[in-house]
C-alpha cells in the first residue's frame, strides 16, 4: 500500500488554520491568518524541494484546500511550484464536489473519505499520497491510523485559538526521522509512527 505522508505548517501552540493569508479559513471567527509567510526562508524552500523530489506521488486534498489552492496556484506564472503542482496528480476527498474537477489531473474520490483513500493506496502501492493542509481530511485518516510520516514546519508563534492540528486524536508513539531548523526560528521535523 502506498504511504500517506502529512505536510503541515503548525504554530508553536498547534495551530494549523488559515497559514497562508488572512481570508483563507474564516471558520469560528479566527483572524490570525496568514501567519506563516513572515517565517518563509531559503531553508524551508530548500527541505520542501527536497520533500518534493524524493517523496514522489500524488496530493491528497479536502474539499476545502483543494478549491483554496485551485484559486491561488494556477495563477502564479512566475513561481516554479506552479508547473509542479499543475503537473502532479491530485486527489480530491469529497461528498459534494463532483467531476470533471476544475484543476488539471485532478481526480474525485467521491464518497467516504476513509473507503476511498484505502481503495487508493491499494491502487497505487508505489507512490506516496502526500497530503497538503486539509485539516479535516487528515484528521480523519489520523484517526483510522492511516497516516505514515508527518513533515511538520513549526512556526514560532502563538496566536491562542484556532483549529489544531492534534485534536481528538490519539496517535501514540511517532519517532522524530529528521529536524531542520531554519534562519526565521521554524523547524522542519520529520516524524514516523513507531
Amino acid at each position: 500500500m502506498s504511504r500517506i505522508i502529512a505536510v503541515e505548517n503548525l504554530t508553536l501552540d498547534g495551530v494549523m488554520q488559515a497559514p497562508g493569508r488572512v481570508d483563507e479559513d474564516l471558520r469560528g471567527g479566527f483572524r490570525h491568518g496568514g501567519w506563516a509567510h513572515r517565517y518563509n526562508d531559503p531553508v524551508q524552500a530548500r527541505v520542501l524541494g527536497e520533500h518534493m523530489a524524493t517523496h514522489q506521488g500524488a496530493l491528497l486534498f479536502g474539499r476545502r484546500t483543494y478549491a483554496d489552492f485551485y484559486g491561488f496556484w494556477p495563477h502564479q506564472t512566475d513561481n516554479p511550484v506552479c508547473e509542479v503542482l499543475d503537473k502532479t496528480e491530485k486527489f480530491v476527498a469529497s461528498r459534494t464536489l463532483t467531476e470533471p474537477l476544475p484543476w488539471q489531473n485532478s481526480t474525485l474520490l467521491p464518497g467516504d473519505a476513509v473507503r476511498t483513500v484505502v481503495e487508493l493506496q491499494r491502487e497505487q502501492p508505489d507512490r506516496d499520497l502526500v497530503v497538503l493542509g486539509s485539516g479535516n481530511l487528515l484528521q480523519t485518516l489520523m484517526r483510522q491510523d492511516l497516516v505514515d510520516e508527518y513533515l511538520l514546519m513549526i512556526h514560532p508563534i502563538l496566536v491562542g485559538s484556532g483549529r489544531r492540528l492534534f485534536e481528538g486524536t490519539d496517535l501514540g508513539d511517532l519517532r522524530l526521522t529528521a529536524c531542520v531548523p531554519t534562519t526565521t526560528g521554524v523547524v522542519i521535523a520529520t516524524y514516523q509512527r513507531k
